[in-house]
């Protein structure tokens, strides 16, 4: 068996970053975060019209035909460029929600108990109602009367505005695969903080290969070769378990890959930070902006606590 990515799934993922590459780099990912700018709603078309959106609608319904393996390549993407919006759940709600798959409407997600983020410029909310386990049902309501209940909060990423919502008084429209989109968005999740591992990782390389101190480069001390090399190791094994959740979509290994890839994430980004010395903190370095997002991210769709429980579950 065969467990190499194929060429068309290699060529998509250089389409993917190619145009994320070309319509925000480094420099229109800073103007963003210096303008406070949210969703980006030119690009959200843009990604439409790229079959973003629609990847996994059947092709009679307007959609690419593809599969789950393939969106994991797509969010490993967006998780490199720090690409800010409720993309996962604009994702999952293309074709039920209208709009959505062609990038004219923005869906985001309502998980009780959590903040929402980009609930101001959301227009429409997928809601994971309440169910025993991580596998809730999930419904479509309308966002203006939850939006007009809800109260901003401090949030850690500067790219990504939290709301406070209560739970939404109508019941809404239930959706298909309901019971299958949490599953489905933590791995999506994690395949955005694989992505951003394997970026840090290679943020960290460069940086120690160009930075000298006392006429070597850094990189050829042991201390930071060690730092690196445990962070190519976690992405790795990150990216071993969420590509193998993404052929079985077993629960489980979902699970099991949630916490590896936002272990990877937040302590990638920690060693890079500790790579780049003092300079890592500051605005001007893009560093610190990857440790926020996968924190806040950690926290998305299926957290630590509730991933340990499916795992020890499947134990007894």
């Amino acid at each position: 068996m065969d467990f190499q990515l194929s060429d068309d799934q290699r060529a998509l993922r250089a389409g993917v970053r190619e145009l994320l590459a070309g319509r925000f780099g480094r420099d229109r990912m800073r103007a963003a975060l210096d303008d406070g700018t949210g969703v980006d709603r030119a690009l959200w078309r843009e990604l439409g019209e790229a079959g973003f959106f629609s990847l996994r609608l059947p092709e009679a319904e307007g959609g690419v035909g593809l599969g789950l393996p393939e969106s994991v390549l797509l969010f490993e993407e967006v998780g490199r460029s720090l690409l800010p919006g409720p993309l996962i759940a604009t994702h999952l709600a293309a074709g039920p929600v209208k709009g959505a798959a062609q990038g004219g409407t923005v869906v985001a997600v309502l998980d009780p108990g959590q903040p929402v983020a980009h609930l101001g410029e959301a227009d429409a909310l997928l809601v994971l109602g309440p169910g025993d386990g991580p596998r809730a049902s999930a419904a479509s309501v309308d966002v203006t009367r939850v939006r007009d209940d809800a109260t901003p909060v401090r949030s850690i990423d500067p790219f990504t505005p939290l709301w406070r919502a209560g739970d939404p008084e109508e019941t809404g429209e239930r959706l298909p695969r309901g019971g299958q989109l949490r599953d489905e968005g933590a791995l999506l999740a994690a395949a955005e903080q694989l992505g951003s591992a394997a970026r840090t990782t290679e943020m960290a390389v460069q940086h120690a290969g160009e930075r000298e101190q006392f006429g070597s480069p850094i990189g050829s001390f042991q201390a930071v070769k060690h730092l690196c090399a445990g962070m190519l190791v976690r992405a790795e094994l990150a990216r071993c378990a969420v590509y193998a959740a993404a052929v079985t979509a077993d629960p489980v290994e979902i699970a099991g890959a949630k916490l590896l890839a936002d272990d990877a994430a937040v302590r990638n980004a920690r060693d890079c930070l500790q790579v780049h010395g003092g300079m890592g903190f500051t605005w001007e370095a893009d560093v610190h902006l990857h440790l926020k997002r996968a924190w806040l991210r950690s926290g998305q769709w299926l957290a630590a606590a509730a991933a340990e429980e499916v795992l020890a579950g499947d134990l007894c």
